[in-house]
């Protein structure tokens, strides 16, 4: 029974902690949101996305915020080698219109590939934007097929990658 106390403490610790709403992957909303970007375990039906192309990037950019899910567009800056470890993601950096960079990676296991895809490309997309020191990154841009996570997309010469 006593090396089993410490197990237990955690799992009551745990459970209360779930109980009072203070875990952020079952908190379902979050006030201090914007209007514009909304976690991404809200409720996939109710995503206002954002018709700024940018603004709410940088707005999250800002606020060093994740796991939101965010609608824009950019131009392809770079084009980096395919991320082979683990799930496979095509992986490039995008030019706002508001000047900032954000790096895609797009999880080409679930999706196809954006292919032909050259720099100064227009590429829209829909996914989910984690923040970090370079300007942020956006993933989850695919169908989720265990139906967990709001479906994302990337868009490039009219077709959708999904």
């Amino acid at each position: 029974m006593r090396k089993f106390l410490p197990l237990i403490v955690i799992v009551i610790l745990i459970a209360g902690y779930i109980q009072n709403g203070n875990n952020a992957f079952f908190n379902f909303s979050d006030p201090a949101q914007s209007d514009q970007i909304h976690t991404a375990k809200a409720d996939k039906n109710h995503y206002i996305p954002s018709q700024d192309n940018g603004t709410s990037v940088q707005q999250a950019y800002k606020n060093q915020q994740s796991n939101v899910q965010i609608k824009g567009t950019g131009k392809v800056l770079k084009i980096l080698a395919d991320d082979l470890d683990g799930s496979r993601h095509q992986r490039f950096i995008l030019k706002l219109s508001s000047g900032q960079t954000v790096l895609v990676a797009h999880n080409i296991d679930l999706a196809k590939k954006i292919q032909p895809l050259s720099k100064g490309d227009s590429v829209e997309f829909y996914g989910e934007y984690e923040w970090n020191s370079k300007g942020g990154v956006i993933h989850w841009t695919h169908h989720d097929p265990s139906g967990r996570h709001i479906d994302g997309w990337l868009k490039h010469n009219a077709k959708t990658y999904q």
